[in-house]
């Protein structure tokens, strides 16, 4: 039996309704995934973050440092897959982040921080509250904003009936981490004593703590049993009641409403929220590692809608909402897929002139594209941004599989051969081929998808889906494709009338860029050194270009919203950031005007009382012709002129990998927070003189924040009998307000503030006059044993990995080569501080730190393995070496193709750049597999490359047009994540364009090179032939024995 007649491509024709089912299994193993494959905005790249938060009623920065982060950090340091910590210490309150290894479950992390923190619990201070563990990194940006506002309820009301219904309501959403609340105040019962009316009873502030102690007393006192029946006993004491508040005795008939004004009321503000300029209580909602932005966000708007259905007295509208950027991205890269099969197949009707080729094509392209949704699905991916970009981009690589089929099939039938063996033979005669330029772009993209690090959890989906694309092609390729040949392409029906005409004027202009190309590749062999040097400049060139590229994690992205951060001195009263937020409104109030910003959602008091946020949404991408970008670059020059004030923009992308906000980041790392801040100046003064991108820095470490420190005379003290304690709970008191207890009402918790009347005291030193109590019951003067000094202390104390630090926040403009400022900053470091100091960057710049490396890794890998699977192949090293000899070139094309179009080196447009390898071999391998066979024929070395580039022309301009058309449309697109799609497309239209002229002269150049070394494959085939005749001849004639 005939060897044509076996093999997949023979079977197709002997059994077509075999051929025919299992392509229809693959299309519906696609349409059915369609239902269950998840919708996301990027592949699940999140990891475990877990946040450990406590509150310690008057404990300054510095005591919380000490007494309570540092304790915990050691605790929660030794669970397991800890990747990261940071954590900071403010005045009442701290806060540790802990970020996981991305095989840890959120939950398992959390009970294990737990846990941890249990067994330290006998070493913290006892008044510590307790502490809130939190599955997900609770500073993080919400990815759905909710306001509530109502026309009829007091602040107070609206904000307890936000706690009580509504935030356990949206918490309870799969995938929701937490729902921390804006302008919040809700109800809380306060006692607010008088120190003139206390002393005139004789009577200190301890002893109306300790009389309130027990108005919430309800405890268990047994059981009694009464005959056969058993009898729960509770000793119930508890009191909502105001009236019956101020009737507790005190001491000697005093009672409370003699020294106390005691009513319900609301918290006192530590933030607001507004909601252009309207009073509203602020829902962010926080989405879990791992939780899907697009179903939280259609729960959300389900239980929103079922909230103002039921509710007449407040209403929840909803301020901002990351679904809409994500739906949006994904149905622009939805329309460019479409647009590119269309624009594939109008390119394929063009070349091969038949409008019944084009049905091929048409058929095998939705073939390979759906079905790579199966493979989507029972990989476990999702479809979302990266998987539909690397669709669009697989659009003209699956189809490149069947032009060169086809197109071989067509010229042999114009050679004379009958349809059915053009299909079996020309199939058969690129099977090599197309096999080795599938395995050429796996090689690539698998690499893609084993990087190291969240680079490669990111692009993993990519480039798996790609590789499974490209393999799911090259089946439906080698099978349906010569098949439906033979049944479609039976006659020839030339077009007539205007097409007859148009196909000419195509075929002939054909034929002058063939007859050019073939004059050019003559002269380019004849003066082949010449031209090699010349490539070789390029080459050169494209290398140092490559270091005059900005570098950047990510292009800025417009997501549709403005969020600016603005801080005032430490010590700022909420008073003074709400007029400075006022100030920024009413200049971006303009802008409002013209249409371009639709809302401003303002928190003033956001972490701090002196930093105040702005989210300013802006109108739909349809609707504006000014950027994201663009507007903050206007914005910022008129808000700088607000005194007291630094602006900052976020810098807002979806990959959100560790960090974003404005300009970058970095920490110095010490035992000394003087110290450290000390360095911190001197370092801050050098990056401002010596770097010209740097244009401010803020140290965060500022002792600015006002504090009246009051020296306790231990020795005093005692000789008058009066314990420590009991001054500082005094001064707590009077000073500030002291959180007694939590009274139940009805199912609420309200608490119980403790503290001093409205104007009781005019001034910090009156706390001096107050008076305490020994304990042989006399009263005490403060002054006695307290001594009033008033010092700047820092806000703020931060911690990064177990170790104290420093944070700057240096400030450059947009567009700034992050990457050759990180160095410059480097370099600046190592000459201004000392060996004891360590930097570190945050935030994206210490992702592209990471991921920067990671490139490198991969680009070495993708070219190792590509050369060795093309050596394998091509059974030859020589071959392999001039497909690889022309990836130099083309990646030099998309460097120049990155310059031109002002695009940054980023993640996106590195990934195009190994991607690029792929598409540069594919083309290669065709024109040096099809010269090899030609050699194996008998032709000569020169020969064969003619006759190769010749024979290979057309289909390599199908292919390349098709690719680079197919990807047009990521670039002409705009609209949300356009600037992720131009990335990579900028370096596959670029790149490939040029690098196919490259290609398409350097291969047959190198082949020239090459080839006098390299022996044809036949010849190895015949010597072992030619071996084992001559033993078998020996074996008859007894020369040997068997």
């Amino acid at each position: 039996m005939s060897r044509a007649t076996d093999g997949l491509t023979a079977l197709g024709l002997k059994r077509p309704v075999l051929i025919v089912v299992l392509n229809l299994l693959i299309m519906l193993a696609g349409i059915v995934s369609m239902f269950g494959v998840e919708v996301r905005e990027l592949p699940d790249i999140d990891r475990p973050v877990v946040v450990v938060r406590a509150v310690y009623q008057g404990a300054s920065p510095t005591t919380m440092d000490a007494e309570v982060t540092a304790k915990v950090e050691g605790a929660v340091a030794r669970v397991s897959g800890v990747l990261r910590i940071q954590s900071s210490s403010e005045e009442n309150n701290m806060r540790v982040r802990m970020e996981f290894s991305p095989d840890i479950d959120v939950n398992t992390a959390a009970n294990d921080v737990r846990e941890a923190i249990s067994r330290i619990t006998n070493q913290l201070p006892e008044n510590l509250d307790q502490l809130l563990v939190i599955k997900a990194d609770d500073d993080a940006r919400p990815v759905v904003q909710l306001a509530v506002f109502s026309n009829t309820l007091a602040m107070q009301d609206l904000a307890e009936r936000v706690e009580r219904d509504l935030v356990p309501a949206f918490v309870s959403i799969d995938g929701v981490a937490d729902v921390p609340l804006n302008g919040n105040q809700p109800r809380v019962l306060r006692v607010l004593l008088d120190p003139a009316k206390m002393a005139r009873y004789g009577m200190v502030a301890t002893d109306v703590l300790s009389s309130l102690q027990t108005m919430n007393l309800d405890v268990p006192a047994g059981s009694y049993l009464s005959g056969k029946q058993e009898l729960l006993v509770r000793a119930n004491a508890s009191t909502i009641d105001t009236e019956a508040i101020n009737s507790i005795l005190v001491k000697n008939g005093v009672r409370v409403r003699d020294v106390a004004e005691v009513y319900y009321g609301p918290m006192s503000a530590e933030s607001y929220s507004l909601l252009n300029g309207r009073a509203v209580v602020g829902m962010g909602v926080l989405r879990q590692a791992g939780g899907n932005t697009i179903a939280i966000a259609g729960d959300v708007k389900k239980r929103m809608a079922e909230i103002n259905a039921q509710s007449k007295d407040l209403q929840v509208i909803m301020i901002s909402d990351d679904s809409v950027f994500i739906k949006g991205a994904l149905q622009e890269v939805l329309m460019s897929l479409i647009f590119a099969v269309i624009v594939v197949l109008i390119v394929i009707a063009l070349f091969l002139g038949q409008w019944k080729a084009v049905l091929i094509p048409a058929v095998t392209m939705p073939v390979s594209l759906v079905g790579t949704l199966a493979a989507i699905w029972l990989a476990g991916f999702s479809v979302n941004m990266l998987t539909l970009l690397a669709l669009v981009l697989a659009t003209g690589l699956i189809v490149d599989d069947a032009i060169v089929v086809l197109e071989n099939i067509q010229r042999r039938k114009k050679l004379g051969e009958s349809i059915t063996v053009a299909s079996v033979l020309g199939t058969q005669q690129v099977f090599f081929a197309v096999i080795a330029t599938t395995a050429s772009l796996v090689a690539v993209f698998l690499p893609i998808a084993f990087l190291p690090g969240e680079t490669g959890r990111l692009f993993r989906e990519f480039g798996m889906v790609l590789s499974m694309s490209v393999i799911i092609s090259t089946f439906v390729a080698l099978s349906l494709c010569p098949m439906l040949a033979a049944k479609l392409l039976k006659d020839d029906v030339p077009p007539t009338g205007q097409g007859a005409r148009w196909l000419g004027v195509l075929q002939s202009l054909g034929e002058r860029i063939a007859n050019a190309y073939f004059l050019t590749l003559d002269g380019f062999l004849k003066h082949r050194l010449v031209f090699l040097v010349v490539f070789l400049g390029v080459a050169i060139a494209g290398g140092v270009t490559f270091t005059l590229l900005n570098q950047e994690l990510v292009p800025p992205e417009d997501r549709g919203r403005l969020v600016v951060d603005f801080t005032g001195p430490d010590g700022a009263s909420l008073e003074y950031s709400g007029r400075q937020g006022q100030i920024a409104e009413s200049i971006m109030r303009p802008y409002q005007e013209q249409g371009l910003i639709t809302d401003m959602f303002t928190i003033v008091g956001r972490y701090d009382k002196n930093r105040v946020a702005i989210q300013a949404n802006l109108a739909d991408w349809s609707q504006r012709d000014t950027t994201q970008q663009e507007l903050a670059a206007k914005l910022s020059k008129e808000l700088s002129s607000i005194p007291g004030a630094q602006v900052r923009f976020q810098n807002e992308s979806s990959l959100n990998i560790r960090g974003g906000g404005g300009g970058l980041q970095i920490a110095l790392l010490g035992d000394d927070y003087d110290v450290l801040a000390n360095n911190a100046d001197s370092l801050a003064d050098a990056l401002i003189k010596q770097i010209d991108a740097v244009q401010d820095v803020r140290v965060q470490y500022d002792t600015s924040q006002p504090e009246l420190g009051f020296e306790i005379d231990r020795e005093k003290a005692s000789d008058l009998q009066v314990p420590v304690s009991r001054i500082t709970q005094t001064l707590q008191i009077m000073a500030d307000e002291y959180q007694l207890l939590d009274l139940s009402v009805g199912d609420q918790a309200v608490p119980v503030m403790l503290g001093s009347s409205n104007g009781s005291l005019n001034s910090p030193f009156d706390l001096l006059n107050i008076y305490t109590s020994s304990d042989t019951g006399q009263l005490v003067p403060l002054a006695s044993m307290i001594k009033v000094q008033e010092r700047g202390v820092a806000a703020e104390l931060d911690r990064h990995a177990q170790r104290r630090a420093v944070e700057l926040n240096i400030g450059i403009p947009p567009g700034t080569d992050l990457g050759t400022t990180m160095q410059q900053i480097r370099a600046v470091a190592d000459s201004t501080l000392p060996s004891s100091a360590t930097l570190i960057f945050l935030g994206e710049a210490a992702t592209l730190e990471e991921t920067s490396n990671e490139m490198l890794i991969t680009f070495a890998v993708a070219l190792i393995v590509v050369f060795l699977v093309l050596a394998a192949q091509f059974e030859s090293v020589g071959s392999a070496l001039v497909v690889m000899f022309t990836v130099p070139f083309g990646l030099a094309a998309a460097v120049f193709a990155l310059l031109i179009t002002n695009q940054s080196l980023n993640l996106f447009s590195q990934i195009g750049l190994v991607l690029l390898i792929g598409l540069m071999t594919k083309n290669a391998i065709l024109l040096v597999e099809l010269m090899d066979q030609l050699r194996d024929e008998g032709y000569s070395i020169e020969s064969a490359i003619r006759e190769g580039a010749r024979m290979r022309l057309r289909p390599i301009a199908m292919t390349v047009l098709s690719t680079l058309l197919g990807v047009l449309p990521l670039v002409l697109t705009s609209g949300p994540g356009a600037e992720a799609r131009e990335a990579i497309a900028w370096v596959v239209l670029g790149g490939l364009g040029l690098s196919t002229l490259f290609t398409l002269y350097l291969a047959p150049m190198g082949y020239s090179f090459i080839a006098p070394y390299m022996k044809p494959r036949a010849h190895a085939a015949e010597m072992l032939d030619k071996e084992i005749e001559e033993y078998e001849a020996s074996l008859k004639k007894g020369e040997v024995k068997a």
